[in-house]
């Protein structure tokens, strides 16, 4: 039997979303129903309204979530009906040639529902990042399900699907950050104040955000930045070598996405330093440095696929953290809303006046 439920749809570039009723199928062979709880508002949701991952409308929106699973395909095991998770978008094939190098947090043959969920008239839907979590059910492969400790509100558990998990992985995970060393984070948003956090738990003495806007940079002080740099008033690459004795930092990490702040990130290092860029470009932009700069500054230039995380280690451990009043996930949550005002985050979010909006579903 197949569900009707509300769920909200990206039909065309720029358009504004809606919210309209989509057709969820039972689950096949390793697929799972889940009953969504909560589900963040994520950038990459607007990358997607707004065309920028690819063209393959109508999208069914949102993938930031946590709910419960109710009801299973044949053959799964990894999960059962009753079963809290949080939703990923990294479900290891196991097969690959990263998974067979045991390097399951590059997987390069993820894995998806095979059936579509559609609207009314058959019209098959997108579901961004083979998730699709703003609606009241979504159709995922069990391998996008983890499993986490329930006592941890859906709000809070459902932001390491997307965001957070980037932010804190690509410091812990990408960057490597060790204890005593130095970390800038440039960008101040969901993601980089997670990177900030991350930074803290792996044992970075001194943290630097770095962002144009002061309030973002308030956010990230209590995140546990230890300086901050306005780089609007100031150029971050000199500030940020006044702040380590002239060296530059351990870690530089690009939260935003943009070729000259991943410049400005590259010569903020000290040298054999790291430099790690978890924020998303725009396509057609690109990177010029000097070659002699790459290769005599030694050390390490990485992007950062979903903070390289394993959902199956990290979303749990994550989680366990929280509840142990160690990572504050309540604190990235800005607001609680519903499915009718996902458009209203979109703009709040452009202006920079939310680390995130959160849907919930009440039930």
């Amino acid at each position: 039997m197949a569900y009707e439920v509300r769920g909200v749809v990206a039909r065309g570039k720029g358009l504004p979303v809606s919210v309209e009723t989509i057709v969820v199928p039972d689950p096949g062979p390793g697929e799972a129903v889940v009953d969504v709880q909560a589900c963040g508002v994520c950038h990459t949701d607007l990358h997607y309204r707004e065309g920028g991952i690819n063209d393959e409308f109508p999208f069914l929106l949102g993938h930031e979530a946590a709910g419960v699973v109710s009801a299973v395909g044949e053959g799964v095991t990894n999960v059962a009906v009753g079963d809290y998770v949080v939703l990923n978008w990294r479900a290891v094939c196991g097969e690959c040639r990263a998974c067979r190098k045991g390097q399951l947090q590059y997987c390069f043959n993820t894995h998806n529902a095979a059936q579509k969920m559609t609207l009314t008239d058959g019209t098959e839907l997108s579901p961004a990042l083979g998730i699709g979590a703003f609606a009241e059910k979504t159709l995922v492969h069990s391998g996008q399900c983890t499993k986490v400790d329930p006592a941890a509100p859906p709000t809070a558990a459902g932001l390491l699907g997307c965001g957070v998990m980037a932010g804190v992985g690509a410091a812990i995970n990408t960057g490597g950050v060790q204890r005593g060393e130095t970390v800038a984070v440039f960008g101040c948003g969901g993601v980089g104040d997670a990177a900030v956090a991350g930074a803290k738990l792996a044992g970075a003495t001194t943290i630097i955000a770095v962002d144009i806007d002061d309030r973002k940079l308030e956010w990230a002080e209590q995140f546990g930045a230890t300086h901050t740099v306005n780089s609007r008033e100031t150029d971050p690459v000199e500030a940020i070598k006044a702040l380590t004795g002239g060296f530059g930092v351990d870690v530089a990490i690009d939260a935003v996405g943009h070729p000259k702040v991943f410049e400005q990130a590259f010569y903020a290092r000290d040298l054999a330093g790291r430099v790690v860029m978890v924020g998303v470009p725009t396509p057609g932009m690109e990177i010029t440095l000097p070659a002699i700069e790459v290769f005599g500054r030694g050390g390490a230039v990485k992007s950062s696929w979903y903070g390289d995380c394993l959902p199956s280690r990290d979303f749990p451990m994550l989680v366990d953290l929280y509840l142990q009043g160690r990572f504050d996930l309540d604190a990235f949550v800005s607001e609680t809303i519903g499915l009718d005002d996902v458009e209203q985050a979109f703009e709040k979010m452009h202006h920079g006046e939310v680390l995130r909006s959160v849907v919930v579903f009440d039930r």
